[in-house]
């Protein structure tokens, strides 16, 4: 993947790939009440000094594995590289965890930290 990856980069010029970086990705699998899975998700987190915890900055559905975390055996840490809507995407993080939850986090998370004042990932 990390040939994949690196043949990309060679290939799309650097201008045109949004770059962003954060704290923490959570791949999370979210279940219904009868223990069927009803999306995976990997929500971007950003640690708040302030608030002493990690706000959720974005999130995606994961509709390719190309968003799913691979490790950056390089340069240490984790990537997501994927095609978001019109725009090419590369973020990166120094640690993942994974979930598996009957609620979804992101929704939980809109009670510390409104949609609106989150950071998002950077816009073109």
């Amino acid at each position: 993947m990390t040939m994949i990856f690196s043949l990309l980069l060679a290939i799309i010029p650097h201008d045109d790939i949004l770059r962003d970086s954060c704290d923490l990705a959570e791949v999370n699998h979210f279940y219904d009440e009868n223990g069927k899975l009803v999306f995976d998700q990997v929500i971007f987190y950003d640690w708040d000094w302030e608030a002493e915890r990690y706000q959720i900055i974005a999130w995606r559905l994961v509709k390719s594995p190309s968003i799913l975390p691979v490790r950056d055996w390089a340069n240490g840490g984790y990537y997501s590289f994927w095609q978001d809507s019109l725009d090419v995407r590369l973020v990166t993080y120094p640690s993942i965890r994974e979930t598996w939850t009957q609620y979804d986090p992101e929704l939980i998370e809109r009670e510390f930290l409104t949609k609106e004042r989150r950071k998002e990932l950077r816009k073109r």
